[in-house]
């Protein structure tokens, strides 16, 4: 970037996270200038790497479409922004707004539609073909008892914009049901109501340049993340042997998906589910760095941290290359913990690669290049983090910092 003006890049955070893009972005030239919450105003943002911090007040986590445009439209009278990044599921539909009304380059309203809304996801993998659960709109109440005359139960009601298993109910009956819909009220038409698969839960998550995947690695839940948030559990995840026949399934899947989609460059975090019947379901996908510390399974297995190198993708563009890959495995476990402070100095193997250091949590990545030693591990790890940490407590209906 010498010879030229820094880029400014104005960075969406509803939620503490994306420090490393932040960071990542300075050291790359750019002026970086961060948007987020009132009530963050005290989070543990990089303020070395921050040129200034603008603060938008947020109601239960939400903020005003309204109030960000005008705020973001004032701020630009004195700074010429030149790329806005979303950091979070929730800003990436705001993101898009903002490009949208600025008309600065990058995803807009009608392709972000299809990594935030599950039922445009849905709707738009079916036209193309890939294999979904059986889903409908939860808004002609006829088109729902049809649906739930052929379909099966049990079914889940989705929110539709939520991210994660935020918000999901389950229903074993027509009645109980009716009685979750009915509870909806003028919100009925904010949600989907779909079959409900049994079966393990996968995650790919990628890097996409130019509308080709450049990297991507496939990981298996240990519990599905819904069984996880409703019935209380350790959350664990692992990535899948290289070159297996799931594996390669998966990446060729999340390619499809991420073209049906519409996504031109950045990151991405997609989910199937593999049913009683050997088919993979497509899930959701998102125009995002995976939550829930995924980033440092991937940085264990790989080398490649995303959230570093989707800045320098954005910075870069089509000079970007990627770096070299590690093909090393790695698991990752996760878990409230019932101390304020939890101790993981017991949990000593050389294979520890990471340890989580957050109130009331407790966490940790293991790294190896051999698979069974990971699975030897994560069996040993996650017996000992329910004896010696795990708390529960019911899921959020939305999201918490």
């Amino acid at each position: 970037m010498s010879g030229s003006a820094p880029l400014t890049v104005l960075c969406l955070a509803s939620y503490e996270k994306g420090q490393a893009f932040m960071r990542e972005c300075k050291r790359q030239g750019c002026c970086v200038i961060l948007l987020t919450s009132k009530s963050l105003e005290h989070a543990d943002w990089p303020r070395e790497s921050l040129h200034e911090i603008f603060y938008i007040p947020d109601v239960n986590k939400e903020w005003n479409k309204q109030d960000v445009i005008y705020g973001v439209s004032y701020m630009a009278r004195m700074i010429h922004i030149d790329k806005i990044v979303p950091l979070d599921d929730f800003d990436v539909e705001m993101g898009a707004a903002l490009r949208e009304h600025l008309r600065i380059g990058g995803m807009g309203e009608t392709t972000a539609r299809y990594f935030r809304d599950k039922l445009a996801m849905r709707v738009k993998a079916q036209e193309d073909g890939i294999a979904v659960p059986e889903f409908v709109h939860i808004l002609n109440h006829h088109k729902i008892n049809e649906y739930i005359s052929r379909v099966p139960a049990p079914w889940v009601v989705k929110p539709r914009m939520q991210a994660s298993s935020l918000g999901i109910k389950k229903a074993h009956s027509p009645e109980e049901l009716w009685h979750i819909i009915n509870a909806l009220g003028d919100r009925q038409s904010f949600h989907l109501l779909e079959r409900y698969v049994a079966g393990n839960v996968y995650h790919v998550d990628s890097i996409v340049q130019d509308r080709e995947v450049i990297f991507s690695i496939a990981s298996q839940y240990g519990k599905p993340p819904m069984d996880v948030a409703h019935q209380g559990a350790v959350f664990t995840t692992k990535i899948i042997r290289y070159g297996s026949d799931d594996e390669q399934t998966l990446l060729a899947l999340n390619k499809r998906v991420l073209k049906s989609m519409g996504h031109v460059s950045g990151v991405s975090h997609t989910e199937f589910i593999k049913g009683g019947d050997g088919q993979f379901y497509f899930l959701e996908t998102s125009a995002r760095v995976g939550g829930a510390n995924i980033v440092e399974l991937v940085e264990a297995a790989t080398g490649i941290n995303l959230w570093e190198e989707w800045a320098k993708l954005e910075i870069q563009g089509a000079a970007y290359r990627l770096p070299q890959v590690r093909k090393d495995y790695a698991g990752l476990l996760v878990s409230l913990a019932k101390q304020e402070y939890p101790d993981t100095s017991a949990y000593n193997d050389s294979e520890v690669y990471w340890r989580m250091k957050k109130l009331h949590h407790v966490g940790l990545v293991v790294r190896s290049p051999k698979e069974e030693r990971i699975d030897e591990l994560m069996q040993n790890y996650t017996e000992r983090f329910y004896h010696d940490f795990f708390a529960s407590h019911p899921a959020p209906e939305k999201p918490s910092n």
